[in-house]
C-alpha cells in the first residue's frame, strides 16, 4: 500500500493497487491511519521497550495500561492473574492499582522467573500485594495451585502474556476461563502480531498464528464469552478505537 501525506493540502491519499482514496488529515478517519500506522513503526522500534512503572520495566504500550486501568478501577477486581511474568513492571503496575485501592493481588505465572527478575519483584515495595508461580501456565499442576489462591466470591480478571502463539494461547484460554467472573474478562494480549507479521522484525506465520485468532475461536466455541472492548468512561472526542498492541483481545464473559 502506498501512503502520502501532504500537510498544505491536509490530505492522505492511499493506493493499495486496486483502489485509490483520499482522506482529510484532520478528521477521524486520517488520525485511525496514521494510528495503524505508527503503531507498527513502534512496535517494530521496541518502542513499549522504554517505559517503566515504580522502576520496573513494563514493556507495554502505554495506552493499553491506561485503558486497563479504567477497566480495573471499575470492576475492583480481588485479583488479577497474569501469566507472563519478564522483568515484572506489570505485576507492579497491578499491585500498585490495588494499593491505591486498599484491597487485591496478582498472581503472576512464568515458566522461567530469571533470578535477577525475581529478587527484583521480591525487593519492590509492593511486592505484598504480588504471589510468583514458576512453571508452565497451561501446566495441570500450575493451574491447580492457581485454583486453590483464589478466595471464595473473589472478583477475578485474567491476562494472558505469556507465549503468544495460537495454540499455547488457545489452551490458557481454556484453562483459566473458568476462573473470570461473570462482568469480568480474561484478556489475550499482543494480538497486534497479525498487524506486524509483515515488518522487518515480524514473522509472515503470525498472521494465523497469533492471540486474536486464538481469541476468535474461543468465543465462537465458548457461547459465555464475547470479544468486547471495554467502553471509555470519559470520551469527548470522536474517536472509538483503542490506539492497541491487545486488538480483539478483552473477552468478557457473561
Amino acid at each position: 500500500m502506498k501512503f502520502e501525506i501532504d500537510t498544505k493540502k491536509n490530505i492522505i491519499s492511499i493506493n493499495d493497487g486496486d483502489e485509490c482514496k483520499e482522506v482529510s488529515l484532520y478528521s477521524t478517519e486520517g488520525f485511525e491511519l496514521i494510528s495503524d500506522l505508527w503503531v507498527k513503526v513502534g512496535w517494530n522500534e521496541k518502542y513499549s521497550y522504554s517505559f517503566s512503572w515504580f522502576g520496573m520495566p513494563i514493556i507495554q504500550l502505554s495506552e493499553d495500561m491506561v485503558r486497563m486501568q479504567e477497566v480495573i478501577y471499575r470492576l475492583k477486581p480481588d485479583l488479577i492473574i497474569e501469566t507472563g511474568v519478564a522483568h515484572g513492571g506489570s505485576l507492579v503496575y497491578y499491585a500498585s492499582l490495588f494499593e491505591a485501592m486498599g484491597k487485591g493481588k496478582v498472581i503472576g505465572i512464568d515458566i522461567e522467573i530469571r533470578e535477577h527478575n525475581r529478587r527484583a519483584i521480591e525487593a519492590h515495595e509492593l511486592f505484598h500485594r504480588i504471589e510468583l508461580l514458576e512453571g508452565s501456565s497451561i501446566d495441570p499442576d500450575i493451574v491447580s495451585q492457581v485454583d486453590s489462591m483464589i478466595p471464595v466470591d473473589a472478583t477475578v480478571l485474567v491476562i494472558l502474556d505469556s507465549n503468544h502463539l495460537r495454540e499455547h494461547v488457545k489452551k490458557e484460554l481454556e484453562m483459566y476461563s473458568p476462573f473470570v467472573t461473570p462482568g469480568s474478562y480474561i484478556v489475550s494480549t499482543d494480538g497486534i502480531m497479525r498487524d506486524v507479521c509483515d515488518v522487518p522484525r515480524g514473522d509472515e506465520s503470525w498472521i494465523h498464528d497469533n492471540p486474536t485468532q486464538a481469541a476468535e475461536e474461543f468465543v465462537a466455541e465458548n457461547s459465555n464469552f464475547k470479544i468486547e472492548q471495554p467502553e471509555w468512561p470519559f470520551n469527548e472526542s470522536n474517536l472509538k478505537k483503542n490506539i492497541t498492541h491487545w486488538p480483539s483481545s478483552y473477552l468478557l464473559r457473561h
